[in-house]
């Protein structure tokens, strides 16, 4: 009889051949482990146009001061009665040594550093100008209408002065006066202007708040 040759078990599949894949069973392609229906995946399409991001908008800056332009200070009523004080007794200085006590020089100048007052003092101490303006005046009078016979011919002097000044005294007052009353008409606009456009804005408001959602 005939004998065949049977390969022992333990020999398995040679390693040098590559194995085949393996297919999917047909009853279960289309599931996974659990049963469950595999959807399969959708090649990825083109892709979609990219949002640019938002520009940030940065507050504009400040506008830089125009060169050369005059200074333009805030003056509290105790500041600028000291400026305009401070300011008459050092031209009434001068005076007394350039032009030889010359009143007349003295009202001249007495006029711009009373406009000057009524321009830098602060909105809240508009009524004060008016009011530190002749106090100045009689302040810058001291050096130029000064006696040779002591305090009192220094107070005589100076009586004397505003006496015969006083067209100076008054012109520079009542420019003073203007001036602040320009401005405390002009404060008075703007706040009735910035009242009216709030109000609008409120109303504004209120009537898109109250209109019916459809």
């Amino acid at each position: 009889m005939e004998q065949y040759r049977t390969r022992s078990p333990q020999y398995g599949p040679r390693r040098d051949r590559p194995r085949p894949p393996r297919q999917p069973v047909p009853s279960q392609a289309g599931r996974g482990a659990g049963g469950e229906p595999v959807r399969a995946a959708r090649p990825p399409g083109p892709p979609g146009p990219r949002r640019r991001p938002m520009p940030v908008r940065r507050p504009a800056p400040a506008p830089a001061p125009a060169a050369g332009g005059l200074p333009n200070p805030r003056l509290t009523g105790l500041g600028s009665g000291l400026f305009c004080a401070l300011v008459m007794f050092l031209l009434g200085a001068l005076c007394s040594a350039l032009f030889g006590a010359s009143l007349t020089a003295y009202g001249v100048l007495f006029l711009p550093v009373s406009a000057l007052t009524a321009l830098w003092v602060r909105r809240g101490d508009l009524m004060t100008a008016p009011v530190v303006v002749p106090i100045a005046f009689a302040v810058g009078l001291l050096p130029v209408a000064g006696g040779e016979d002591g305090t009192g011919g220094t107070l005589m002097g100076l009586v004397t002065a505003l006496a015969t000044q006083a067209g100076w005294l008054y012109g520079g007052t009542l420019i003073a006066g203007l001036i602040v009353i320009v401005r405390r008409i002009r404060l008075v606009q703007r706040r009735r202007t910035a009242r009216s456009a709030s109000a609008s804005v409120s109303a504004s408001a209120q009537t898109a708040g109250a209109r019916p959602r459809v």
